[in-house]
């Protein structure tokens, strides 16, 4: 892959991380906000409200920064000049599987394998 298209990729991983960066400091937000209400709330219907959707928060969260590091691997990746191989066979992952997936670690046919429960990819 050519250095222009490795910038592209870099920028579009840069541009989601920090997306995914500002989710997670919105939910811990929301999710503290949820705590601090807890005080007022006698209701154990309510309490039970408030505990399951700062439950949610904490799992969006985690989500989130699961795929903030997923993002870095890619972008480890491209300093390394590994980005756009697969990890399982070598060949080049097709640019138009990176643009809907620029975190993708394997090419297509390698993926379909793995989720066929053929092979499990390493880490």
């Amino acid at each position: 892959m050519d250095a222009q298209k490795l910038e592209h990729f870099r920028r579009k991983l840069l541009a989601e991380r920090e997306r995914h960066l500002a989710h997670i400091n919105d939910n811990q937000q929301d999710a503290r906000q949820m705590a601090e209400a807890d005080d007022g709330v006698k209701d154990a219907a309510d309490m039970s409200l408030l505990d399951v959707n700062q439950e949610i928060e904490y799992r969006l969260s985690e989500r989130e920064s699961q795929l903030v590091a997923e993002i870095e691997d890619a972008l480890r990746r491209i300093d390394e000049g590994t980005y756009g191989i697969c990890e399982r066979c070598g060949r080049p992952i097709d640019e138009r599987r990176l643009e809907a997936l620029p975190t993708a670690r394997f090419d297509a046919a390698c993926q379909a394998i793995m989720e066929a429960g053929q092979e499990t990819p390493s880490l």
